[in-house]
C-alpha cells in the first residue's frame, strides 16, 4: 500500500509535466494510476471475499509506537474499490470537462494525489496515520475547491470546507491521542480487537465520542452540514468524486469501522441516529427547493449521507450489511448523477431547471444514464439502490418491539422508522424533480440549445449507471461478501441478506410507501412549494457559522489592538518579563544549586568573554545604529570563537557564516534608516529596560549554571560518536545529525527557511520575485537571459568601455569600485568552489550543505554589492522561489526514496563505488592508487537540497533587500539619502550638469 500511495503522489507532482505536453490527453495518464490501484485490489479478491485480510507495516516513528501501517479487511477493500474505481472514471471524464485552451494542471494533480490520500485513509491501520490522510484530504479539498481562486465564491467555499473539517480532524486528533495514550497503542485492529483495552470509563466515552465529532464534521451532518452545498463552487468532477463518492465518505467509514465495537457506548447511538435522521429530513427538504440541478444534487448528497450515518451507526448485524450496501450504491448513483450534471452544463450552458427543456431528446444516452442511476436513488427496483435500501428498512423493522439488543426503546425506534422512511420519500420527490428539471419537456419554454459533446464524454456516467443495475442483480454475493463485515457486530439479528426478492415482507412495504408518496409529493410539487412557502425563516447554519466567525474575527482584533501596539521594545519586554517572572520564580525556590564550579578551561576563554562582555555594552549604548550592528557581530564572532576553544570547528564554521549573512543584511536594511536611532534626549525609560536586561542576565546564567550540574543521566549525545559513522556512515557528528539521525528536523527547518523567504520577498515585491529581462532588439530567442540595454548610454555610463562585472554597466561612476569590482571578479569563482567543497566534504570533515549554501550566497550578495542589482541577475539569472522549490522538493524526495527499496524514511545508505581506472590504475609496475574506493552516502542529496535552500533564501535576501530596494529608490517609491562630496561633484561636472 505504501509503494501505491506513493506513486499516486509521485505523479500528482509529474501532472504539471505531463498536461503541459499532452494537453487534455494527460488524464488518461492521470486515470491509470487510480485504475491500476483497482486493478490490483480486485486480483486481492480470493484472500477478502472468504473473510481474510491484508496487513503491511513499516517503522515510522519506533519511539512514540507510530507505523505506516495498513490492514484491508472487508470494509477497507470495499471502500477502496470505490475510491480508486470512480477516480479513475472521475479522470477519465476530466479529458473532455477539461477540454479548452486552459486545461488545469493543478486540479489533475490534486485529483490523483487525493485519491491517494484517500485510498490511504480507508486502509490505514495506525490512528496517527489515519488522522494524517484524514487532515491531507481537507487539504486537498481546499485546493480543489477553491480551483478558481480569482472567484470570491470558490475561496468562500473553500474556506468554509477547510474551517468546519478541519475543527473536527482536531477534536478527532485529541481523541486518538486519548485513545493511544489509555490503549497503550495506535494500531486501531488492536483496539478494535481488544477494547478491553480502551475500557468503557469516561475517557473512553469522551474519546470515541470526539473521534466521533471529526466523522461528523466530514460527512456534513447538522449541524456542519452546510459546507457541502457551498463546495459545490467547485469543477463538476470534484463534487462528483470528492461529494460523493470519495470525501464525505470518510466519516461513514469511521462510524462503520468504531460501531461494531463502542456502539453501546453512552451517547453514541442516541448522538448519531439523531443527527442521521434529521439531517436526512433537512437535506431532502432543502433538495424540493433547489432550481440548480446540481445544488439539487448536494442538498440530496447531505440528505443520503444522514441515511448512511444512521445506518453504519446503528451497530447491528443487520445494519452492517446494509449500511456498506447503502454506501457502494451511493457512491455508483451519485457519482453517475453528478457527472451527468457536468455534461448538461457544458452541453446546453446552465443547470437551472426553468431553463432547461427538451434535453433528453437531444442528449438520449446520457438522459438514459440518469434515469437510471435516478432509479436507484429512489430505490427503483431491480436497482442496487433499492435492495439496499430494503436490508436498509430492514434493520429497522428489527429494533420493533425490543430494540435488537440495542437498548433502544419502542417509542424511538418508531420516531427513527417513521423519520427515515420520510426522508426516502423525500428522496423519490427530489430524484423525480431532477429527472423532470433536467431532461424534461416542459410547457411554455423554449427547447433548450444543445451542443453535442463527443461519445467518451458521457462514458463514465454511462459505466457508473451500468454498475448500478448490474448490482441489484448481485445481491447473494454481496450479501456473501459484506457477512464476515456482520458478524464483528455483537447485537442485533443477521440480515436476511440483500437480494430482490424476499416475498411480501415489512420491508417491502416500507419500500413501496416511500416510493408512493414520494411520487405523491412530486405531483403535489406546486402545493408542497405554497406550503414551504410558509414556513417561518429561520437563521440558517451557514448564517450561524458566518456571524461565529464575524464575531470570532471582531474579537481578534480587539484583543491584537489592545495588547499589540505596535512597539517592538514592548513585545521584548513582555517577553522577557515572562522569562524572568515563570523560570525565574522557580529558581527562587530551589533549595539545592550545584556545589562545583568551573569558571574556564583555557585563559582564551577568559579573554574571548570579556570582549564579547565590552562589546555588548557597547552596542546596548551606542546611538548610531551602524556602530550598534558592529558591536553586535563582535558578540557573535566571539561566539564562534567560544566554540572553536570547546572543539566544534563545525559549529564555529556556521556561527562565523551566520554572523556575516547577519551583518551583511542588517547592512543593507539600514540604507534605509536614519543613522542614529534617535535624535531626542535619551528617556528615563532607559533605566527601566536596564533593569530588565540586568533580571534577564541573571536569569539565563543562573538557569545554564543550574542545567549544567543538575545532569545525572548519560548524554544522548555519546552514543552519536559510534552513529554517525556505523548509522550515518560519515565522521562529520553535526553533518551527520542534521542530514540523516535528525533529517526530519532538519526538513522542516528548512521549510520554515521557505517560508521566511517568502514573506520577506512579499514585503518588498508587488508582482513577483523576479522579472525576466528582455533580449537586446534584433536578436532570437538566447539561451541565457541578458539585460535590457537602453537605445542610447547615459552621459554617466561606462557602457562601451572594458568592465570586469558586466552589470556595472549601468552604474554611475559615483556608485562604482574597480578595485571591488577586481576582487569581486576573482574571488566569486573561488567562493563558489569552496562551497562546494564545503558541501560534499561536509559529512566527514566540518561544512555541509547549510555552511556551503551559506559562502555561495556570500557571493551572490558581493556580486550585488559589487555591481548592484543588474550584476545580481548577470550571477543568478533564475527566480529564487524555483531554488527554494528545488531544495526542498530534493530533500523531501531524497528522505522518501529509501522507502522504494526496503528502507526507513530518512536512512542512509553507503553506496560503493570501484571505477576502473578511476579508482585504481593498473600499470606494468604495479596497481596504482588514485581515487581509491569511492563512498557516496546518499544522505549527501538531502545536503544538496539544504545547499539549495540556503542559496533560495540569500539570493531572495539580496534581490529583496537589495535590488527591490534600489529599484523602488529608482521608481521614487522609497527616500533616498542625497549624495554629496567630491565624488558625486565631479561625476556632476562629467555629465554636464550644473
Amino acid at each position: 500500500m505504501t509503494f501505491l500511495i506513493a506513486v499516486h503522489f509521485a505523479v500528482a507532482c509529474c501532472a504539471p509535466l505531463l498536461v503541459r505536453v499532452l494537453r487534455a490527453r494527460a488524464f488518461f495518464v492521470l486515470a491509470a494510476v487510480p485504475a491500476a490501484a483497482f486493478g490490483w485490489l480486485v486480483a486481492q479478491a480470493p484472500v477478502i471475499v472468504p473473510g481474510g485480510y491484508l496487513t503491511e507495516r513499516v517503522p515510522w516513528i519506533p519511539t512514540l509506537g507510530v507505523d505506516l501501517a495498513y490492514h484491508i479487511g472487508t470494509l477497507q477493500w470495499v471502500l477502496a474499490l470505490l475510491v480508486t474505481g470512480v477516480g479513475a472514471l472521475v479522470l477519465f471524464y476530466c479529458r473532455w470537462y477539461f477540454s479548452g485552451a486552459d486545461v488545469p494542471a493543478r486540479t489533475g494533480g490534486l485529483l490523483v494525489a487525493f485519491a491517494g490520500a484517500m485510498l490511504g485513509l480507508v486502509t490505514a491501520d495506525d490512528l496517527i496515520l489515519l488522522y494524517v490522510f484524514w487532515e491531507l484530504t481537507t487539504v486537498f479539498s481546499y485546493l480543489l475547491v477553491g480551483h478558481n481562486p480569482t472567484r470570491g465564491a470558490n475561496r468562500r467555499a473553500a474556506l468554509t470546507a477547510l474551517m468546519v473539517t478541519t475543527f473536527g480532524g482536531l477534536a478527532m486528533l485529541v481523541g486518538i491521542v486519548m485513545i493511544g495514550v489509555t490503549a497503550g497503542t495506535f494500531s486501531l485492529s488492536a483496539v478494535l480487537a481488544q477494547p478491553d483495552r480502551l475500557g468503557t470509563g469516561t475517557v473512553a466515552v469522551v474519546a470515541v465520542l470526539l473521534l466521533l465529532v471529526g466523522a461528523l464534521t466530514k460527512s456534513a451532518q447538522v449541524p456542519f452540514h452546510f459546507w457541502l452545498p457551498g463546495a459545490m463552487a467547485a469543477p463538476t468532477p470534484v463534487s462528483a468524486y470528492l461529494h460523493a463518492a470519495a470525501m464525505v465518505k470518510a466519516g461513514v467509514y469511521l462510524v462503520a469501522l468504531l460501531a461494531p465495537v463502542f456502539a453501546d457506548l453512552p451517547g453514541w447511538r442516541p448522538l448519531v441516529l439523531t443527527l442521521g435522521a434529521v439531517t436526512m429530513i433537512l437535506g431532502a427538504w432543502r433538495a424540493l427547493r433547489q432550481y440548480d440541478i446540481k445544488l439539487l444534487l448536494a442538498y440530496g448528497t447531505v440528505s443520503q449521507l444522514g441515511f448512511l450515518m444512521a445506518m453504519c451507526g446503528l451497530g447491528t448485524r443487520s445494519a452492517m450489511v446494509a449500511g456498506v450496501a447503502m454506501v457502494i450504491s451511493h457512491a455508483l448513483f451519485k457519482a453517475a448523477l453528478f457527472l451527468v450534471v457536468g455534461v448538461v452544463d457544458r452541453s446546453t450552458g446552465t443547470r437551472d431547471i426553468r431553463k432547461l427543456s427538451g434535453v433528453a431528446r437531444e442528449l438520449p444516452l446520457v438522459a438514459g444514464a440518469a434515469a437510471v442511476a435516478a432509479a436507484s436513488m429512489a430505490a427503483v427496483p431491480p436497482l442496487i439502490g433499492f435492495t439496499a435500501k430494503e436490508a436498509a428498512f430492514e434493520s429497522l423493522v428489527y429494533l420493533l418491539p425490543d430494540g435488537d439488543q440495542t437498548g433502544i426503546a419502542p417509542l424511538p425506534a418508531v420516531l427513527l422508522m417513521t423519520a427515515l422512511v420520510a426522508g426516502s420519500a423525500l428522496t423519490v420527490a427530489y430524484t423525480l424533480r431532477f429527472l423532470w428539471g433536467a431532461f424534461g419537456t416542459k410547457p411554455g419554454v423554449l427547447p433548450t440549445a444543445v451542443d453535442r459533446e463527443p461519445f467518451g464524454f458521457g462514458l463514465a456516467p454511462l459505466v457508473l449507471a451500468a454498475a448500478s443495475l448490474v448490482g441489484g442483480f448481485v445481491g447473494p454475493s454481496l450479501t456473501e461478501l459484506l457477512d464476515p463485515l456482520a458478524e464483528t457486530a455483537e447485537v442485533g439479528e443477521p440480515s436476511h441478506g440483500i437480494a430482490l426478492w424476499h416475498g411480501f415482507t415489512a420491508p417491502l412495504a416500507l419500500s413501496a410507501l416511500a416510493l408512493g408518496v414520494g411520487v405523491l409529493l412530486f405531483v403535489r410539487r406546486r402545493w408542497i412549494g405554497r406550503v414551504q412557502a410558509t414556513f417561518p425563516q429561520t437563521q440558517e447554519a451557514e448564517e450561524v457559522y458566518q456571524a461565529l466567525m464575524r464575531g470570532i474575527d471582531r474579537s481578534a482584533v480587539e484583543v491584537t489592538a489592545r495588547t499589540q501596539r505596535g512597539s517592538l521594545p514592548i513585545y521584548l519586554g513582555t517577553i522577557m518579563l515572562v522569562l524572568v517572572v515563570l523560570p525565574g520564580s522557580v529558581l527562587l525556590t530551589l533549595p539545592a544549586w550545584p556545589s562545583s564550579l568551573r569558571p574556564w578551561d583555557t585563559p582564551g576563554q577568559v579573554l574571548v568573554g570579556a570582549t564579547m562582555i565590552v562589546a555588548a555594552v557597547l552596542a546596548a549604548s551606542s546611538r548610531g545604529r551602524l556602530k550598534a550592528v558592529i558591536l553586535v557581530g563582535v558578540t557573535g564572532y566571539g561566539t564562534a570563537l567560544m566554540f572553536l576553544l570547546h572543539g566544534a570547528p563545525d559549529l564555529a564554521l556556521t556561527q562565523v557564516l551566520v554572523e556575516t549573512v547577519t551583518l551583511v543584511v542588517f547592512v543593507l536594511v539600514l540604507r534605509k534608516l536614519p543613522k542614529y536611532f534617535t535624535d531626542r534626549p535619551l528617556h528615563s525609560s532607559r533605566w527601566w529596560r536596564l533593569v530588565i536586561a540586568l533580571l534577564v542576565g541573571f536569569t539565563v546564567v543562573s538557569t545554564v549554571y543550574l542545567a549544567a550540574g543538575a545532569r545525572v543521566a548519560t548524554p544522548v549525545s555519546e552514543a552519536f560518536y559510534e552513529a554517525a559513522y556505523t548509522f550515518g556512515y560519515g565522521k562529520n557528528i553535526v553533518n551527520v545529525t542534521l542530514v540523516d539521525i535528525r533529517s526530519w528536523d532538519t526538513l522542516g527547518e528548512i521549510s520554515v527557511l521557505v517560508v521566511a523567504a517568502t514573506g520577506v520577498a512579499s514585503l518588498i515585491f508587488i508582482r513577483r520575485r523576479y522579472t525576466e529581462l528582455e533580449p537586446p532588439r534584433g536578436a532570437g530567442r538566447p539561451r541565457r537571459r541578458s539585460f535590457r540595454r537602453p537605445e542610447s548610454a547615459p552621459a554617466n555610463s561606462t557602457q562601451g568601455r572594458m568592465t570586469w562585472l558586466r552589470g556595472t554597466e549601468q552604474l554611475s561612476p559615483i556608485k562604482r569600485s574597480i578595485i571591488f569590482e577586481v576582487v569581486t571578479r576573482l574571488l566569486f569563482p573561488v567562493m563558489i568552489l569552496t562551497s562546494l567543497f564545503f558541501l560534499f566534504s561536509g559529512h566527514n570533515n566540518p561544512g555541509g550543505g547549510f555552511a556551503g549554501g551559506l559562502i555561495a550566497g556570500l557571493a551572490l550578495t558581493i556580486r550585488y554589492l559589487a555591481g548592484g542589482r543588474h550584476e545580481l541577475d548577470e550571477a543568478a539569472p533564475v527566480d529564487a522561489g524555483r531554488v527554494l522549490g528545488a531544495g526542498l522538493l530534493t530533500a523531501g524526495l531524497s528522505s522518501l526514496a529509501p522507502v522504494l527499496v526496503g528502507g526507513r524514511i530518512g536512512q542512509s545508505f553507503d553506496v560503493v563505488i570501484n571505477a576502473p581506472y578511476l579508482s585504481y590504475l593498473p600499470t606494468p609496475g604495479g596497481t596504482v592508487t588514485l581515487l581509491g574506493e569511492i563512498h557516496f552516502v546518499t544522505s549527501v542529496v538531502f545536503d544538496i537540497g539544504v545547499y539549495l535552500v540556503v542559496i533560495g533564501v540569500m539570493l531572495d535576501l539580496a534581490r529583496s533587500l537589495g535590488s527591490g530596494i534600489d529599484q523602488h529608490e529608482e521608481e521614487d517609491r522609497t527616500p533616498s539619502p542625497q549624495i554629496s562630496g567630491p565624488r558625486a561633484r565631479a561625476a556632476a561636472l562629467r555629465a554636464g550638469i550644473r
